[in-house]
């Protein structure tokens, strides 16, 4: 009777602490994610900001 319970108690950590790794690594992937496109952003606008001046100038 013992094993079965211990099993069991077993078996519901391990559905717990697998939960927590996807909720850890979800985290992880939304925190690279959003560094990524912050950095991406700005390195757009100054793109950006390069061909603006470039075209005012040209237009001028």
């Amino acid at each position: 009777m013992n094993i079965i319970k211990l099993a069991t108690l077993r078996q519901r950590n391990q559905k717990g602490a697998t939960i927590i790794e996807y909720v850890l690594i979800a985290a992880l992937l939304s925190i690279a994610a959003i560094a990524t496109l912050t950095s991406l952003g700005t390195s757009i606008s100054s793109k950006f900001g390069t061909v603006n001046t470039k075209v005012t100038a040209a237009g001028t």
